[in-house]
């Protein structure tokens, strides 16, 4: 579960909830920096931050966090092989920073934001801006809408003071516990203060900005409403994607058949000019039309798009290519080649393939991130 689907539980769940976010990671672990997951008042988490070894300690926090309306930065350090306090089901090593942010006031605005920003494809970019000692964190969100290769950034503003975050309050325990650096001059450690310890308030190097850049959920159209695309919807939504369904008959292109899922009717050119395919759209065509397909693809060789999967064999994708312009990023058969048989086996392998494809994507974008942000005090974690 990512930031996209946070941000819409936030804006719409009526219980409190705590953000809970790997601001720093280091070593091996199970997620990565900028991470993020929800955490109620009523126990339930949405997403995750490790394979189940933090979210117990996590959720125990929650209660205070929200009481008190003040963040938590709280240091998880499995690094050390010969520590066995973690038990047996930590399954990761490695050092894991996190933030516990009520959502509530500005925080909880900006969420709603983000939530009807990404709900629109553009891109999301939210940054914490800490100031006088990690005490108070100014929010901002910066939006860019991709038109016609421009990019239009709009700016949201606010600012949240909190006070300074409380010392980690827990009993004696002979387990010991995750380190909570928070006040100046002060450390807890199982639970005991350390009065000789003298320990900065950001003793992990925290850079005092921190910016995490969100896609929105890549669009799948998948050309053709047959029976054999029942299992591929619901495999790509979670997968991630939001999908949308089109086809020319009538009798298969419903809500009944595709509930919650996007639904466009109409035929080839007609579809072509209502979506407004662009570079970030996966396409599958599954339609089993031989002619349709043809006059897709046509009108394919004019658009940019992100994937292209066509159903069927090599020499029925070769007929259908034959006389087009060079077509890009064509999967065709489409599906990793893992031996699927039948309709469930092939979506397994359809979407298999969808999640490689975005993976890749969204290692190149990171990869380019880094590059443009080198050097500077910053660090972005890109996400879907």
């Amino acid at each position: 579960m990512e930031m996209h689907d946070l941000s819409a539980i936030a804006a719409t769940c009526s219980k409190r909830c705590v953000l809970a976010t790997a601001i720093k990671v280091e070593g091996h672990a199970y997620r990565k920096q900028g991470v993020s997951m929800l955490l109620t008042e009523d126990g339930s988490m949405y997403g995750s931050i490790s394979p189940g070894c933090l979210e117990s300690d996590l959720q125990a926090r929650v209660e205070r966090i929200l009481d008190t309306g003040q963040i938590e930065i709280v240091e998880y350090d499995m690094r050390p092989e010969d520590d066995l306090s973690w038990g047996e089901t930590v399954g990761c090593g490695g050092l894991v920073i996190v933030l516990l942010e009520p959502v509530q006031g500005t925080l909880q605005s900006m969420l709603v934001r983000m939530n009807e920003c990404l709900q629109t494809g553009a891109v999301v970019q939210f940054t914490r801006i800490f100031q006088q000692g990690f005490s108070k964190v100014d929010y901002r969100l910066s939006l860019t809408r991709i038109a016609d290769d421009k990019a239009h950034i709009f700016e949201f503003e606010h600012s949240a003071l909190t006070e300074h975050i409380r010392a980690n309050e827990s009993s004696h325990h002979a387990k010991p516990q995750p380190i909570s650096r928070l006040k100046e001059s002060e450390s807890v450690y199982n639970g005991t203060k350390l009065e000789s310890a003298s320990v900065k308030a950001n003793p992990w190097d925290l850079p005092s900005l921190l910016t995490s850049t969100y896609h929105a959920k890549p669009r799948l159209v998948i050309i053709g409403a047959g029976n054999d695309v029942l299992p591929v919807v619901k495999l790509a939504q979670l997968a991630g994607f939001r999908i949308v369904v089109a086809d020319w008959r009538e009798s298969l292109c419903t809500a009944e058949r595709f509930p919650g899922v996007g639904l466009c009717l109409g035929f080839p050119r007609e579809i072509l000019s209502a979506l407004q395919l662009n570079r970030e759209d996966y396409i599958l065509l599954m339609s089993h039309q031989f002619p349709r397909e043809r006059e897709i693809l046509e009108l394919l060789s004019e658009v940019e798009y992100a994937y292209l999967g066509i159903m069927g064999s090599k020499t029925r994708t070769e007929r259908l290519l034959n006389g087009l312009p060079p077509l890009s990023h064509v999967h065709s058969p489409v599906g990793l080649s893992i031996g699927a048989e039948g309709p469930d086996e092939i979506a397994i392998s359809i979407a298999a393939e969808l999640i490689a494809s975005k993976r890749s994507v969204a290692a190149a974008r990171r990869k380019a991130q880094k590059e443009v942000e080198h050097g500077t005090d910053g660090y972005s974690a890109c996400s879907r």
